[in-house]
């Protein structure tokens, strides 16, 4: 039978029997069998993307899974191949995307978002948004690829190099993403955080870590860099409070990259951005490359994803991962297996 949870409204969900939707001319149906619960979900599950979101609706878009089907013009895919979606539906019409900057088109449809997601057993995508898995990595791994590429974008528009120090502002699970893909590039990182699991599993990880509410981060840093400053902080916090903090953690002429999302206004340290000559750097989702270098990246082994998954339940559990997450605590990555077992 064909599962599927969905969103309903005023923080209820429902499970049951899905809808599978024939692949068209141009499109891939995934037999899916993972997909990640991520902060975007929840502010759906929250009411936050209503605006956005036809209810009742099918969201996720963090997945792994194996082509079912293909459709009539597709060549590139077979069934049983194993794939992961980058889940962006541009336009190809706007100034962004004619100046090849796709992934942030100005008409952007975010699959999982504006269209029917990847909580289901089958889901029907756009052939152009498959990327081919391993045979070697997992699909709990592969699930991860998604936001693993998003911190691989973070880390490339840094640009970030070898012996670099990089403070990466919130330990949740794209930045303790940022942070392996930061170490892996070479980098010094300190993760800071205030949720005593994630501070202790980071320190298990090998890195630095500590809470802005306990320790002065800027002499934290001041003391590790000989009193210059970070070379990049990566504020993937997205509190009012890291925002002020994040440019008095960077050193002269040193970048600040922003991860999180901030819906309002918040206060920011623009003098230290004048006195400094600090450069601010936005950055959004990701690019093909960075999905294939997550792809390389979670091959090749080097990066400990298996600890960055807390837990796996069966899809009908959606709403006990939403209220998981919603109490923090001993959770990072969520799973929801999507296939009855």
């Amino acid at each position: 039978m064909h599962i599927a949870a969905w969103y309903e409204g005023n923080q209820r969900v429902g499970f049951g029997a899905g809808k599978p939707v024939d692949p068209g001319p141009d499109e891939v149906q995934i037999a899916v069998s993972y997909c990640g619960v991520c902060g975007t979900d929840l502010h759906i599950f929250h009411g936050h993307m209503d605006h956005r979101v036809a209810l009742p609706q099918v969201i996720g878009h963090e997945m792994s899974g194996t082509v079912a089907a293909v459709g009539a013009a597709v060549t590139a895919w077979k069934s049983g191949d194993r794939v992961t979606v980058r889940p962006l539906d541009h336009c190809g019409n706007c100034p962004a995307c004619r100046n090849g900057h796709s992934h942030i088109c100005m008409n952007l449809k975010f699959i999982g978002i504006d269209r029917p997601g990847a909580m289901q057993s089958l889901w029907t995508v756009p052939a152009h948004t498959l990327h081919r898995l391993p045979a070697a990595l997992g699909f709990e791994q592969g699930a991860l690829i998604e936001p693993l590429a998003v911190a691989c974008h973070d880390v490339r528009l840094a640009g970030l190099k070898p012996g670099e120090y990089a403070v990466v502002q919130g330990g949740g699970p794209i930045g303790m993403l940022v942070a392996l893909v930061a170490r892996q590039a070479g980098a010094r990182v300190l993760l800071t955080e205030v949720n005593p699991f994630r501070i202790a599993l980071a320190r298990e990880l090998g890195f630095e870590a500590a809470s802005p509410l306990d320790t002065d981060v800027v002499k934290l840093v001041e003391a590790a860099t000989e009193g210059a400053g970070a070379d990049v902080v990566f504020e993937v916090a997205g509190a009012p409070a890291a925002a002020a903090m994040m440019t008095k953690l960077v050193r002269v002429r040193g970048r600040v990259v922003i991860v999180a999302v901030y819906p309002k206004p918040v206060e920011v340290d623009l003098f230290k951005l004048f006195w400094r000559e600090i450069t601010m750097i936005g950055t959004r989702v990701y690019e093909y490359e960075d999905f294939e270098q997550a792809i390389a990246l979670a091959e090749s082994g080097a990066l400990p994803l298996h600890r960055v998954i807390t837990r796996i339940l069966p899809l009908h559990q959606l709403a006990d991962a939403f209220h998981d997450m919603e109490r923090g605590g001993e959770a990072l990555k969520i799973l929801m297996q999507c296939q009855e077992s």
